[in-house]
């Protein structure tokens, strides 16, 4: 069954679920625009991308699609005509024959950040404390404690494989620049914004601002909307 009028798709990054956009998406239902999460199993990047297009063929289109951390190499690797615009939140942006782990590990790490290394099944887990100190340092205990209860490990497979030409090249593209991010630091973020040549909004939050400051993530949303579908957006914020 087709959703007609969705006008966002949204994709979690890595230890993230659907409910990490929850606050976005009853954002954007105040504004009159309806929006559904893609979801992605983090087994590889290529059953990622597939599963993004899958939801992507749910919808009549035109949509803007939007990544965070992890997803915005996915979101860079669609092929669907009836993306727009794409809108990266604190997102990793690989060129073409990069990899999410080149640009991800471009630069030291943030002293807070943790230390990642696959368990005994290859999987990559988030360590629980990390949610506090490094994921989503802004966000309530409630919050935190939801994320690191509901998070999905990431598979190696993800960030290890090159993309191809990155459909950022080819359409409008925002960026969320998360200025105290401490999973991908700000310097990190500004390179691969810049290198987009996307629009660029540096504001002073975490990492998760879906969960932490979504009126922000919502108003880039908006401006991405307003530019790729004109007449058919609300003017006010939500």
């Amino acid at each position: 069954m087709s959703r007609q009028n969705t006008q966002v798709v949204l994709v979690p990054g890595a230890w993230a679920d659907g409910s990490s956009w929850a606050k976005v998406i009853a954002l954007l239902s105040n504004a009159s625009i309806e929006a559904v999460s893609a979801p992605v199993p983090l087994t590889s990047l290529s059953d990622d991308v597939s599963a993004v297009e899958r939801s992507l063929e749910r919808v009549d289109g035109p949509v803007v699609l939007v990544g965070h951390a992890y997803a915005g190499a996915v979101i860079g690797s669609v092929s669907s005509p009836k993306v727009k615009a794409l809108v990266y939140v604190a997102a990793l942006a690989p060129d073409e024959g990069e990899t999410v782990a080149d640009v991800f590990y471009r630069n030291e790490p943030h002293p807070l950040a943790p230390k990642l290394a696959p368990d005994s099944h290859g999987l990559i887990w988030l360590p629980d404390e990390a949610f506090a100190s490094a994921f989503a340092q802004n966000a309530s205990q409630e919050d935190q404690a939801l994320s690191s209860a509901t998070q999905r490990p990431i598979s190696p497979a993800c960030i290890t494989a090159p993309v191809g030409r990155p459909l950022w090249k080819d359409i409008p593209t925002w960026y969320l620049l998360a200025e105290q991010d401490r999973m991908i630091i700000e310097p990190i973020q500004r390179f691969m914004a810049e290198r987009m040549g996307a629009h660029v909004r540096a504001l002073p939050v975490d990492h998760t601002p879906s969960l932490t400051a979504p009126e922000a993530v919502v108003a880039l949303i908006l401006e991405a909307l307003r530019e790729v579908i004109p007449g058919e957006i609300p003017c006010q914020s939500p």
